[in-house]
């Protein structure tokens, strides 16, 4: 099985600028609402855009393979993976995958995933 590699500009550029995003929110941002809530909704977009820049594959198949990526790493925060692994003190292992589970996360990155739907919908009626 070949896979479909085609590099795409503007989500590669819409990846960077939400990673950019992400990176002040968990360097700046220390309330109850934007860095728990909003920033796993952007996750969720981040992900998308950054398989959709390097992977030429429809966006319902890459939306939903985003949204069970996350799923799965929200479990293993579940299952407390990093300090199974003994990876805690691992910073960027530990950023990436977590280390506290929450439902609210779920849905969080289903709120994502009708986003990204919600605007791959749009921009494909747009060029219409």
């Amino acid at each position: 099985m070949q896979i479909p590699l085609k590099f795409n500009l503007k989500y590669f550029l819409l990846a960077i600028l939400l990673f950019a995003i992400e990176v002040l929110i968990a360097l700046y941002m220390h309330d109850q609402i934007i860095r728990p809530y909003f920033g796993d909704v952007l996750v969720i977009l981040l992900m998308y855009y950054a398989f959709k820049a390097v992977l030429d594959y429809p966006v319902q198949p890459t939306a939903i393979t985003v949204l069970i990526l996350a799923f799965v790493i929200e479990g293993l925060q579940y299952l407390n993976i990093v300090e199974k692994l003994g990876l805690q003190n691992h910073t960027i292992i530990a950023t990436v995958l977590g280390t506290s589970f929450s439902w609210v996360d779920l849905g969080a990155y289903i709120i994502g995933f009708g986003i990204v739907l919600f605007l791959e919908r749009n921009q494909t009626n747009k060029a219409v």
